[in-house]
């Protein structure tokens, strides 16, 4: 089974929100480079939030010892400011993620298409 799901205009909202929120904190141009910090920080939920299609990839099976949570992996393709991404993530079965297995970052969409096609 193979699911394919979009979630558009979100992924213009995430950088741009948490950039905003951080200038008004701490003041105008701290916003981006403390943004990029939150993001490598926060890496799982900010990619699942920044993410405009979805793609089931089927069952992850972990090799620890809790395996009453029953994990998936999807692939996903999203926009970060400037860059887009593609990346696998776990995610449970609430749809909440839970970690990050691969990332690339691309200029354009299309190539992060094209590179996410290519995973299984």
């Amino acid at each position: 089974m193979q699911i394919d799901r979009t979630n558009s205009g979100c992924h213009r909202s995430v950088y741009a929100a948490l950039v905003h929120g951080l200038e008004v904190e701490f003041g105008e141009g701290a916003g981006h480079a403390l943004a990029d910090r939150f993001i490598e920080a926060e890496e799982c939920d900010f990619l699942w939030d920044a993410r405009v299609s979805e793609r089931w990839l089927g069952r992850y099976d972990s090799l620890e010892a809790e395996n009453d949570i029953e994990l998936d992996r999807v692939a996903i393709i999203g926009r970060l400011g400037q860059r887009w991404f593609a990346a696998t993530l776990i995610v449970d079965g609430d749809g909440d993620p839970v970690g990050v297995i691969a990332r690339r970052n691309f200029a354009r969409r299309c190539l992060a298409e094209r590179a996410s096609a290519g995973v299984h």
